[in-house]
């Protein structure tokens, strides 16, 4: 099988979308060929059989040069090359720039989108695709009549408590006081909502003798973001949290498995309707993580009343991390095992790489 993808960043090192490299290592060992047109590309650490073609984003290319680009490698790709299916992730505006030619060549169409934005390029894409695919139900915002729910593709190898069962707490973050750590991480915007969290560590804090860090990881993306950043720094002067919250620059997928096992307790804060694949790498490295969104009700199983909190309510979130920060560390740990097993159940690499190939399979031999 000779895949066409269309991908927004194709770079191993991207802190949000470094992953899409392991996806595609990943399909690339079961088919022949992999051509990627992406926005942009970086350090690429990808299989012989994979190939790149950037549209220049990194480069400052404007978007008439963009579009430009992509059509001419379109052109090139499929002239000489035999394509049996495209695969676009995070693209609806790729999938609508090439759907007319595809379709007329019979080239069936699958469009990865997890989001709660519901925009005409994603209903039109919806319209084009032979197939819609998403992480969890609640992640895809438009109609279901083409959707298939495959797994969010965590590298649960990577992602994964160390082997030996002891954690170094001070390799990543520095816990030499015994502090219960409390971790967040992503892009620092106001979808992330760790205003909330840090209410809710001002609120434990009254509650609790025990000494709490937390650790916020992420970098703000554009100038909104930034003022939201400053605003958090704010926030946490006002709430005299100084000498407990730290914040730490977004680092590559790579690094990120060192920093989720030193936490004693991970928290998601994002709404119904994302994905957000940070909670469930955190799960995977065995860690006890507490949500907002409740599409992960089903990953998060016999614990989901215990781990699920009210979006944007600092209060409910402080009881809920009163609860299991008052557990036993052997609890904790019994805790994140079965979280694990539950991201490798519905949301590994593997699973995911699967479900893709069942899936382009049936549409190629229909």
């Amino acid at each position: 099988m000779n895949l066409l993808v269309f991908n927004l960043a194709t770079d191993a090192h991207d802190p949000i979308l470094g992953f899409t490299t392991l996806w595609l290592n990943k399909l690339a060992e079961k088919v022949s060929t992999i051509h990627v047109i992406t926005m942009r590309s970086g350090v690429l650490k990808l299989r012989e059989n994979i190939t790149v073609y950037s549209l220049g984003k990194e480069w400052g290319y404007s978007e008439p040069r963009r579009a430009m680009r992509f059509y001419r490698f379109l052109y090139q790709i499929l002239r000489s090359q035999s394509i049996d299916l495209c695969f676009s992730h995070m693209t609806p505006i790729f999938t609508n720039l090439a759907a007319p030619i595809l379709k007329i060549l019979g080239i069936p169409i699958v469009t990865w989108y997890a989001h709660p934005s519901l925009t005409n390029n994603l209903k039109l894409a919806h319209h084009f695709s032979t197939r819609m695919v998403t992480s969890i139900p609640t992640a895809y915002p438009y109609r279901s009549d083409k959707l298939v729910v495959v797994g969010q593709g965590i590298d649960t190898d990577l992602f994964a408590p160390l082997s030996n069962g002891f954690i170094d707490n001070t390799t990543a973050y520095d816990l030499s006081d015994q502090c219960s750590l409390i971790l967040a991480v992503g892009r620092l915007s106001p979808v992330k909502d760790y205003g909330t969290l840090i209410s809710a560590v001002g609120h434990l804090i009254s509650q609790t003798s025990q000494p709490i860090k937390l650790l916020i990881v992420g970098n703000p993306t554009n100038a909104q973001d930034e003022i939201y950043v400053q605003s958090l720094y704010t926030q946490v002067q006002q709430l005299n949290l100084a000498s407990v919250v730290t914040f730490q620059p977004a680092v590559s997928m790579y690094e990120l498995p060192e920093i989720y096992r030193c936490c004693t307790v991970y928290v998601n804060l994002t709404p119904t309707g994302f994905g957000d694949k940070v909670a469930l790498e955190a799960m995977a490295c065995g860690k006890v993580c507490l949500a907002a969104n409740t599409g992960f009700r089903e990953t998060l199983g016999i614990y989901a009343e215990q781990l699920l909190f009210t979006h944007a309510n600092p209060q409910d979130l402080a009881q809920k991390l009163v609860a299991i920060l008052a557990l036993e560390e052997k609890q904790r740990q019994i805790m994140g095992d079965y979280l694990r097993q539950q991201i490798i159940k519905y949301h590994s690499l593997d699973r995911l790489i699967q479900n893709l190939l069942q899936l382009f399979q049936q549409l190629t031999h229909a």
